[in-house]
């Protein structure tokens, strides 16, 4: 099992400050780094109502400067926003900074205001995402290369070869099979699209993908007294599963772990939310496949930092070395 870490930074009015949330995330990064845990996912959209975080790049080099093991993993980075040629130097310089400790899933973008911000037309964001892609991979090259007509170089060069690891990400099965036939690595937004990529990849003849990471629960959180926390933190993941499932509908298509929920039983019926003691929490860990994420999505819903802290200095104390002794999780040291 892996441990990861989440932020997407997105606060209401009653969630706490956005200068205390990013700081947080730096100091919580710092703390899993020194733990073993594998990544940091950190997520883009822009123009969102509350602070949602437009520019997880910056967020990346804030927390590679205090961490020395854990990656970064820019999931999804909304590429079609992004001049190609300013994006490629932009990671490229990461890449550097972290000593080859990026990845980055590829996002094509869904939310229509987000388009009409950079002036980018949404039903040619497929054509955008691609020239994005294909900028990418000849500016790690290492090499100049023609680009809109002209010869170009992104200098410096990266540290992992052909620069830092792209996944394509998606929530549809279009998006499965254009990773599978691009041959790239792919993170879905939904379990149920993998065995599509899968087949489909090895239909055209590629090696077989990296192991899918299956993230078991969109939002865990350990106490040791769930009735006296659900009432605290249900405001939040309220908040934030509502929030996602609303943004799914403009997207359409494809399928989402966040469904709306109204109240704090419809919050417990979801299978994708824990809030768990310690015994409780290692119990069903034991139930889960060894290839499961174990993700703390730790600041969802602009999480009071003091609330999240105790959730997962309880996970520290009382669960990790269980996991441990167990030889039930991979550690990154």
């Amino acid at each position: 099992m892996q441990l990861n870490l989440r932020y997407d930074m997105n606060s209401p009015k009653f969630g706490a400050p956005h200068p205390a949330l990013y700081r947080t995330a730096i100091e919580q990064a710092a703390w899993a780094d020194k733990l073993g845990f594998t990544q940091v996912f950190l997520a883009e959209h822009h123009g969102a109502e509350d602070g949602y975080c437009p520019s997880s790049m910056v967020q990346a080099a804030s927390i590679f400067a205090v961490t020395e093991r854990i990656n970064v993993h820019l999931s999804a980075l909304v590429v079609t926003m992004h001049d190609p040629l300013r994006l490629a130097e932009d990671l490229a310089v990461l890449d550097n900074i972290s000593n080859g400790r990026l990845w980055l899933t590829a996002g094509m973008g869904y939310r229509p205001h987000e388009f009409e911000m950079f002036g980018k037309d949404i039903t040619k964001r497929l054509g955008l995402m691609n020239k994005a892609l294909d900028t990418l991979k000849k500016a790690w090259g290492g090499e100049p290369f023609e680009y809109d007509g002209r010869i170009v170089r992104v200098t410096p060069p990266g540290v992992q070869p052909g620069g830092p690891k792209i996944y394509m990400g998606g929530s549809t099965e279009k998006s499965a099979l254009r990773a599978a036939k691009g041959g790239y690595q792919y993170f879905p937004g939904h379990p149920g699209l993998w065995d599509i990529y899968a087949e489909e990849r090895a239909k055209l003849g590629f090696p077989p993908p990296e192991p899918l990471v299956k993230s078991i629960a969109s939002f865990l959180y350990i106490t040791d007294d769930p009735d006296r926390d659900w009432p605290r933190i249900a405001p939040h993941v309220a908040y934030a599963t509502n929030t996602y499932a609303q943004w799914a509908t403009e997207r359409g298509t494809g399928d989402t772990l966040y469904k709306a929920a109204e109240t704090v039983e419809a919050l417990k019926a979801m299978p994708n939310i824990k809030v768990l003691t310690p015994d409780q929490c290692f119990d069903w860990l034991k139930t889960q496949p060894a290839n499961a994420g174990i993700n703390f999505h730790a600041l969802l819903g602009g999480l009071d930092p003091d609330l999240s802290w105790a959730s997962l200095r309880l996970f520290e104390k009382a669960v990790l070395p269980r996991l441990i002794e167990a030889k039930m999780v991979d550690l990154n040291q």
